[in-house]
């Protein structure tokens, strides 16, 4: 026991210097120096909502700056959560440009997943490395296809890149490119052909779609073709003929976003703000939902951006409530909290996860949402027994099954249940509604059952229900 006691004596000492942990050594040693951005705050710092002040939404310039940050729009300082598929499509154009080799490539994937914004990522990255490289800068020729007035257009486009000013030719532009890459030119440079929205380039007989890609099989030909759409299948389903030729292009495809990367996405979009806007659960809560439903991007940034607009309505109302009190106080004369104090109270306010609940809310809620809300309490029970049942591979079952789910929740939540005949009735007024189908059979027990509506418009409209919690899960 002395010896203990010394110990603590020793370590207490005034002359002893504090303890430190390696991490925080490691994080601040005589060399060092922390990162600080253009605002002045501390970029290492893991929780930016501690060293940010909070942001005052009253203030119009900076609501203007922070839905500015979350438009679609603008185009992020980086593009995070894509490296994989960006190096890629960069390795496969440095090497047609080292080669002098043409090639095609189809970026592919669900709306929202990043193709456009990595490809003009892609594009920038490619003429820095042929600039120190040494080699000639390749010509770029972005086309959105949905710009075009005729599909056919795209081969004037593609011509305009390398044909002088003024030059009359009698030739169509698709002709003319078909003579350029058939014989030897003066022309160097390769030719970088980057066409969004592709899927847009499909006519009846598929012509404008085939010769596009067919330019980059041509002996001479400089053309390194990129198509962007969302058909994953495209090239199997509309360009059958470049397999038979041996000409079919690469398939990158784009996932859907996960949560962690939807997440991370958003924190890079609000990092470079000089205050701190969203709650950290606000923020992941908007990445889950988003991720369970679409994998979006743009929905993400969407959903936030009708955040900030609670949050400014929520204001708005307590300023009216404000002045209605106020208006009492000046009869009553009592001595009350004054508006000035009021108003520095909600100054500095933040995006909650009430105000990101009512914006998911507002862009996911459907009719079916409503009419699922409204249905008395068995029926609810009956949907939530076959959104259970019908989960996994199984598509349908018979009433009876459906029934015994049916009681097992009632009885599991000491509830008396109803009897198959008032049972049969509910599931035929659910079918009325269209929310499950229902077979025909002699027996009721035996009618098949299958579910009409998504497992996440059950979830999203019982959620708020405590009786379902455990339901649900």
């Amino acid at each position: 026991m002395p010896v203990i006691a010394a110990k603590r004596s020793l370590r207490s000492h005034p002359s002893s210097p504090p303890r430190k942990s390696p991490r925080r050594c490691t994080a601040a040693t005589a060399n060092s120096s922390p990162n600080v951005n253009s605002f002045g705050t501390d970029e290492n710092q893991a929780d930016p909502a501690v060293v940010k002040p909070r942001w005052n939404p009253k203030d119009g310039e900076q609501i203007k700056a922070v839905k500015l940050a979350l438009h679609l729009s603008t185009a992020p300082p980086s593009v995070v959560c894509r490296e994989e598929e960006q190096n890629v499509v960069l390795e496969f154009c440095k090497g047609c440009v080292e080669q002098k080799k043409a090639g095609s490539l189809y970026i592919c994937g669900c709306p929202g997943t990043g193709k456009s914004l990595s490809m003009e990522k892609v594009k920038e990255q490619l003429l820095n490395w042929a600039k120190e490289a040494g080699l000639p800068l390749p010509d770029v020729l972005s086309v959105n296809c949905t710009t075009l007035a005729s599909t056919s257009d795209i081969f004037t486009k593609m011509i305009g890149l390398n044909q002088a000013q003024g030059k009359k030719v009698s030739a169509s532009p698709l002709q003319q490119l078909h003579n350029m890459y058939s014989q030897k030119s003066s022309i160097k440079n390769m030719t970088l052909i980057v066409a969004d929205e592709l899927d847009y380039l499909i006519t009846k007989d598929r012509a404008v779609l085939h010769d596009l890609f067919m330019l980059t099989t041509f002996p001479f030909s400089r053309c390194i073709l990129i198509g962007v759409a969302n058909a994953i299948d495209l090239a199997d389903r509309f360009l059958p003929r470049l397999t038979s030729l041996n000409c079919k292009p690469i398939v990158v495809n784009f996932q859907a976003y996960s949560k962690d990367q939807i997440l991370k996405i958003l924190e890079e979009r609000v990092k470079e703000l000089p205050y701190s806007v969203f709650q950290q659960q606000a923020l992941e809560l908007c990445a889950r939902k988003v991720a369970a439903s679409s994998g979006d991007m743009r929905n993400a940034l969407s959903i936030c951006r009708s955040a900030i607009e609670m949050l400014e309505a929520e204001i708005r109302e307590s300023a009216c409530n404000l002045n209605n009190s106020l208006e009492e106080i000046s009869f009553s004369k009592q001595n009350l909290p004054t508006a000035p104090d009021f108003i520095k109270k909600r100054e500095f306010d933040i995006v909650r996860t009430d105000h990101m609940a009512r914006a998911l809310s507002k862009t996911y809620r459907s009719p079916v949402v409503d009419t699922i809300q409204s249905l008395p309490h068995h029926q609810q029970i009956i949907l939530c027994s076959s959104m259970n049942h019908f989960r996994g591979a199984k598509k349908d079952a018979m009433l009876g099954e459906l029934y015994k789910s049916y009681v097992g929740i009632c009885k599991s939540s000491l509830i008396p249940p109803a009897g198959i005949l008032e049972f049969s009735n509910m599931c035929r007024v659910l079918s009325d509604q269209g929310l499950i189908k229902l077979g025909q059979s002699r027996e009721d027990k035996l009618r098949r059952v299958s579910p009409k509506v998504n497992e996440g418009d059950i979830t999203f409209a019982l959620q708020g229900i405590r009786f379902f919690h455990n339901c649900l899960k």
